[in-house]
């Protein structure tokens, strides 16, 4: 599981959208992003499909999970 808390593309706040992590600034939760991915959206699609969420965020969230794959696998 990732630990976002040094991902500064998203947040959570107990107040909002339950607890859930959002992207910062908004009340979009993290996993939209990959349930619209897995449904064979494009990261255009969504940016565009969910104003508020940039494409610098998307590119920071995939990086992150990215790394944390990679470190996971290196263990």
């Amino acid at each position: 599981m990732t630990d976002w808390e040094s991902c500064l593309a998203v947040e959570r706040r107990p107040e909002r959208v339950s607890g859930t992590w959002v992207y910062t600034g908004t009340r979009i939760p993290l996993d939209a992003l990959y349930e619209n991915l897995a449904g064979g959206a494009t990261i255009d699609d969504f940016v565009e499909w969910f104003p508020g969420v940039d494409i610098q965020q998307v590119r920071a969230v995939l990086e992150f999970e990215a790394h944390e794959l990679r470190s996971t696998v290196e263990r």
